[in-house]
């Protein structure tokens, strides 16, 4: 048996951990530059404020909904992931980490213990690390994610669905109703064509013949029709922190910028946090393509990229920085540049092919990467910089975060304090 769990409004649980006044509340968090809502608490959501909805939108009238805007604290959102994590993997021997809010159990099919072990895994999580979840449970992983969203939607189940311990009857009038939009990996573009075939309801998939799914689509709809006939044949994905085929580095700035200068500070951050990230998952890279672009809102737009091919795929930062900054002779004079970024691609593991002395990076043997990586977590981002990334001061381009919660598991001065009571 598959077993699926989900952080409820991850982001906003847990800030909720360290800041209990959240509770209760209409909670938004907001993306890069503070500028549109990427996660809501269901007191949001009951106020009808979706996901993706712009901040200057909301600001005005933040007050008189009640409403608490925080940035996103991607440092203690990771950390928090780590530790939900961590205590899952006390449940089973397989657990695929499937994002940062959600994970897959591999659990011994004895009906009995099901829904006690579902029931014991949101006490843990609630009791070790503060954060409410969901428990979908049942043969594959498609029906796995469906029985979690029954579990989250019907508050009878009180967060834990075994799907095989529902009634048959309930079960084929809840399919029969239900979108087929509802369905793991069907998005909207696959839902229209979907519908222009007759297939509306899960039910109407489940009833389809998986060989005409295949003929008419593709092999991953006639693999999702059989699980949901509880056929289980989705493989678990393998480890998704690796970069299977590609590494980007990208973010919008909290300030348009003009100059050379500033385009060329960007390039050499991007380039040291890139290939910090490659030594991380043990890769290296064979290509390297630098892009920039303004604003979509202005009359001229400028998206300017190049591609740069590297002989010996490397991790070496210098290296990636050097190739980085082919993009600066193609940039426009005047621009007002709104996004830059560098993607990694042809990746592969470290050490897999044989090089030559000549051809060895200095500073990949002698990890610089690393090296730097370890000093900014330690000293803060500030402290130290490869080439014009070193630069004082700091970026003043990096991105707005004016309703940043402390970052309590990671750094000593921003610690939560516990009062007695």
């Amino acid at each position: 048996m598959i077993a699926h769990v989900d952080i409820n409004s991850a982001y906003v649980s847990f800030e909720r951990v360290f800041d209990p006044s959240l509770e209760g509340i209409p909670v938004v968090v907001l993306s890069n530059n503070d500028g549109m809502v990427v996660a809501a608490s269901s007191e949001a959501k009951q106020l009808g404020l979706d996901l993706g909805k712009p901040w200057f939108e909301l600001r005005p009238v933040a007050s008189e909904l009640g409403l608490k805007a925080l940035s996103s604290n991607y440092e203690l959102y990771g950390e928090m992931s780590g530790r939900v994590m961590d205590i899952l993997s006390r449940f089973t021997d397989t657990l695929q980490v499937y994002s940062i809010d959600e994970a897959f159990l591999k659990l011994p099919d004895e009906p009995k213990v099901l829904a006690k072990v579902g029931h014991e895994i949101r006490e843990t999580l609630r009791q070790l690390v503060g954060v409410p979840v969901c428990v979908g449970i049942a043969p594959t992983r498609t029906l796995a994610k469906l029985a979690n969203r029954t579990a989250k939607k019907v508050p009878t189940f009180a967060g834990v669905c075994v799907w095989p311990q529902t009634s048959p009857t309930w079960r084929e009038q809840l399919l029969a109703r239900l979108p087929v939009s509802e369905v793991w990996g069907i998005a909207r573009r696959l839902e229209r064509r979907l519908n222009a075939i007759g297939i509306f309801s899960i039910a109407e998939l489940i009833a389809a013949d998986p060989v005409e799914m295949r003929r008419r689509f593709n092999v991953v709809v006639m693999r999702t029709a059989l699980e949901l006939r509880g056929v289980p044949c989705i493989p678990a994905e393998e480890d998704r922190t690796g970069k299977k085929d590609q590494l980007i580095v990208s973010r919008s700035f909290s300030q348009k910028l003009t100059t050379e200068t500033e385009m060329r500070q960007v390039l050499a951050v991007y380039a040291q946090q890139a290939a910090a990230r490659l030594v991380k998952h043990s890769q290296v890279a064979g290509r390297v393509t630098a892009f920039a672009g303004t604003s979509h809102y202005v009359d001229e737009r400028h998206h300017p990229s190049v591609l740069v091919r590297i002989p010996t795929p490397t991790s070496d930062p210098v290296v990636i920085m050097r190739a980085a900054y082919e993009l600066l002779p193609r940039l426009v004079d005047g621009a007002r540049w709104a996004r830059a970024g560098i993607m990694l691609s042809d990746l592969e593991p470290a050490g897999r092919r044989e090089v030559f002395e000549e051809f060895r990076s200095p500073h990949e043997e002698a990890g610089i990467a690393t090296l730097i990586d370890k000093i900014q977590k330690t000293t803060g981002h500030e402290s130290i910089g490869l080439g014009w990334a070193g630069l004082r001061p700091g970026p003043a381009w990096q991105m707005t975060r004016n309703m940043l919660s402390k970052r309590a598991t990671t750094h000593w001065g921003e610690l939560a304090i516990a009062n007695a009571a």
